[in-house]
C-alpha cells in the first residue's frame, strides 16, 4: 500500500444509519437478530446439503455455496455496523476500509458468478434433462465455484489498484455505514471523473451485464417450455420462482448505486441494507420453505436425530 505515503487521513468516520439514540436500540436488536438468522440459516443449508445423500447433486452443490458466500457477504459488513450502532464514535482505519472494500466486491463477484450458474443449471434441468447429469458433471460445478473466486478477486483488484493510491487529505466523513469505491474517490484530493469510470465501467458493467444474461437466460427457458408444453408455464414459474425473487433482490441495489455511480443522494446505503443482510437471511427461507426436496431432507434429519434419541 505504498498510496498510504502520500495520504493524510489515516481512518474514516462513518456516518452510519442514524443519530437518535432509539432508532439505534432497535437497528441494533434487528441486525443482531437478522445476523443471527443469516449465519444459522445458510450455515444449516450448507449442513443439510453435505449430510444429506439425497441432496448430494449440481443444483444444491451450488445452492450450498451461494449459502456459504451468504455468511460471508453479512459478515463484512453487519458486525461492524452492529459494532458502530453502539458506539458514538463510528472510526475505520485506512486499512480495514480498504480491505472491507476488497472482501465485498469479491463476494459480490462470487455471488454472481454463482447466480449464473444455478440459472444455468435451471436451464440444463428444464431444457435438456436428458443430458443433465453429463453436462452438469461435479467437475463443471466445481469450475464454476472456482470461476467465481477468480473473477471476484480480480473485479475487486481491478478497481483497488487505482483507489489505493489515490491522495486523500480530508475530508474523512463517509455517508454510509460501510466503506465503497464511490463514496471514497468522492474523498479524495484529486479529480475523481476517470475513477469514476473506471467504477462505472467494473461493477455497473458487471451488475448490468450479469442481470440482463440472467433475464435471457428465464426468457429463453419460458419460451422453450411454452413450446413444447403447448402454453402451460406453471411448473417453469414455480422451479424458477425462488431463483428470479434471489436475482431481483440482490442485483436491484447494485444497479442503482454501480450503473449511476456517486449519487447525490444517501438513499444508496438503505437499499444496500436488501444485499447484506435482507437477501442473505431471506434465501434459506426462499430456498427451504420453497423447495420440496430441502423439506424432505429436514423432515429425515429430523426423524434421524429423534431416532438417535431413543437409540
Amino acid at each position: 500500500m505504498d498510496g498510504l505515503n502520500d495520504s493524510l487521513v489515516s481512518e474514516f468516520v462513518l456516518l452510519g444509519l442514524s443519530s437518535s439514540q432509539k432508532t439505534k436500540v432497535f437497528l441494533i436488536l434487528a441486525f443482531s437478530l437478522l445476523y443471527l438468522g443469516i449465519i444459522l440459516g445458510n450455515l444449516f443449508i450448507v449442513f443439510l446439503v453435505i449430510a444429506d445423500s439425497h441432496l448430494q447433486s449440481p443444483m444444491y452443490f451450488l445452492l450450498a455455496n451461494l449459502s456459504f458466500n451468504d455468511v460471508w457477504v453479512s459478515s463484512t459488513t453487519i458486525p461492524k455496523m452492529i459494532s458502530d450502532l453502539s458506539n458514538e464514535y463510528r472510526i475505520i482505519s485506512f486499512q480495514g476500509c480498504m480491505t472491507q472494500i476488497c472482501f465485498i466486491h469479491i463476494m459480490g463477484g462470487v455471488e454472481m458468478v454463482l447466480l449464473i450458474a444455478m440459472a444455468f443449471d435451471r436451464y440444463t434441468a428444464i431444457c435438456k434433462p436428458l443430458h443433465y447429469l453429463n453436462i452438469m458433471s461435479p467437475k463443471r460445478c466445481v469450475s464454476f465455484v472456482v470461476t467465481g473466486w477468480v473473477t471476484g478477486v480480480i473485479h475487486a483488484m481491478s478497481q483497488f489498484a487505482f483507489v489505493i493510491n489515490l491522495p486523500f487529505c480530508g475530508p474523512n466523513k463517509v455517508d454510509s455505514f460501510y466503506c465503497d469505491f464511490p463514496r471514497i474517490i468522492k474523498l479524495a484530493c484529486t479529480e475523481g471523473a476517470k475513477f469514476e469510470f473506471v467504477v462505472a465501467a467494473n461493477s455497473g458493467f458487471m451488475s448490468m451485464g450479469t442481470f440482463f444474461l440472467l433475464i435471457l437466460s428465464y426468457i429463453f427457458i419460458l419460451a422453450t417450455v411454452w413450446k413444447r408444453s403447448s402454453g402451460d408455464l406453471s411448473k417453469a414459474f414455480v422451479t424458477l420462482s425462488a431463483h428470479i425473487t434471489v436475482v431481483v433482490l440482490f442485483f436491484t441495489p447494485c444497479m442503482f448505486l454501480y450503473v449511476w455511480p456517486f449519487p447525490t443522494s444517501s438513499i444508496d446505503k438503505y437499499l444496500f441494507i436488501v444485499d447484506f443482510a435482507v437477501t442473505p437471511a431471506l434465501n434459506p427461507v426462499i430456498y427451504t420453505l420453497r423447495n420440496k426436496d430441502m423439506k424432505i431432507a429436514m423432515q429425515r434429519l429430523s426423524k434421524r436425530g429423534h431416532y438417535d434419541k431413543f437409540c
